[in-house]
């Protein structure tokens, strides 16, 4: 199979909402007016908790459900209205969905069966994407046969075999354990790209969602939040739901005090920074709530320049160090990596907090 096999093509959702009538609950929104463009061979991730929409969305581009407004189109062609079967979709779904009772070269050979392709086309396929997957020599074993990670790999084979135009997954690493998830997560990345198919991919697991995408598409309550690279979402989330989903972060109350066109004078935890970032419609005097992430405080001995404070917590955990701080009542979350467990601080010590310029983001509050 090569990359030219597979031309890729745009996903569009134009003000796509899912709505449902609940017994109890009345009116549920499970989806509202999600706009989405995902560019051609782009691998974009839906990311959110439970109940956020992400899987909704995903089951509305593959026409497994129908949204209640809104348009959707692969490529050029508007499929709201087709069916699964006739939008020529990959689907990877989390629980595999292969069938116990076939082979390997069966459930992979399946869709091109169903499509009434030549058996030597059949065979000729199926050979070549099993040795793409990594499981040349495969073919005769059956499912029960399979560990966890090549059953994974049984599935994308099948969700790739027939050469569709898009490529989704709905949460397919969720039944592997920690180590073989990103093992597998770095394979589904690489075969990604070197297909280069358009690809959606759902998951609520950050950590996942940073590691293989292009860009990630925060969502909450059903709509999208903000659309972004893992770096961005990261250093510059527009809005303290995705400062507190994406990693561990702290957020202060702070007073505008001075703005200039290249930085912000902000008034937090009784000092003043200068930070790069400044929200946009905020003004000097405006309230303004201070992100910066853990590992960017920096945390040194009493007598150095700083915030007093006390060690509420010590964490070791092999590379890094995790602490709580307090500062009054203020609870400071802080990382120091590698070679400064040997200026490490005990619960109970003083320490003084910095918080460096370059690591503050300011936010709407």
């Amino acid at each position: 199979m090569t990359v030219a096999a597979m031309q890729p093509v745009p996903i569009t959702l134009k003000g796509i909402g899912k709505s449902f009538e609940h017994g109890v609950k009345g009116r549920i929104h499970a989806v509202r007016d999600v706009d989405l463009t995902v560019v051609p061979g782009e691998l974009l991730t839906l990311l959110g908790p439970s109940g956020c929409g992400k899987t909704t969305t995903l089951r509305m581009i593959a026409g497994f459900e129908q949204p209640t407004v809104g348009d959707i189109h692969i490529g050029e062609k508007n499929v709201t209205g087709l069916r699964a079967n006739e939008r020529n979709i990959g689907f990877v779904f989390q629980n595999y969905a292969i069938f116990p009772h076939l082979s390997v070269f069966e459930n992979v050979g399946y869709g091109l069966r169903v499509q009434q392709k030549p058996e030597e086309e059949v065979k000729r396929s199926v050979a070549e994407v099993l040795e793409l997957v990594g499981l040349a020599g495969y073919a005769q074993q059956h499912p029960h046969q399979l560990s966890g990670g090549e059953q994974q790999r049984v599935a994308l084979a099948r969700a790739i075999v027939f050469k569709p135009r898009i490529l989704l997954f709905d949460e397919p690493l969720s039944n592997l354990d920690a180590k073989l998830r990103v093992q597998m997560r770095s394979e589904i990345q690489q075969l990604q790209k070197r297909l280069g198919i358009t690809t959606v991919y759902v998951t609520h697991d950050q950590e996942e969602a940073m590691a293989i995408s292009d860009r990630i598409a925060v969502m909450h309550s059903g709509s999208i939040v903000q659309i972004a690279s893992a770096e961005d979402l990261y250093d510059r989330p527009t809005n303290e739901f995705v400062a507190r989903f994406i990693g561990r972060t702290n957020l202060f109350d702070g007073k505008i005090r001075t703005v200039t066109a290249s930085e912000t004078v902000v008034e937090v935890l009784g000092q003043t920074i200068a930070a790069p970032s400044m929200p946009d419609g905020l003004k000097a005097g405006d309230a303004v709530r201070v992100m910066i992430r853990p590992e960017r405080i920096q945390l040194t001995g009493v007598g150095e320049q700083g915030i007093k404070a006390k060690v509420l917590s010590r964490t070791f955990l092999g590379e890094k160090t995790e602490y709580h701080v307090t500062v009054g009542d203020q609870i400071i979350q802080a990382t120091l990596y590698g070679g400064s467990r040997q200026a490490a601080f005990a619960v109970g010590d003083s320490v003084q907090v910095a918080l460096p310029a370059d690591g503050v983001h300011l936010m709407q509050p």
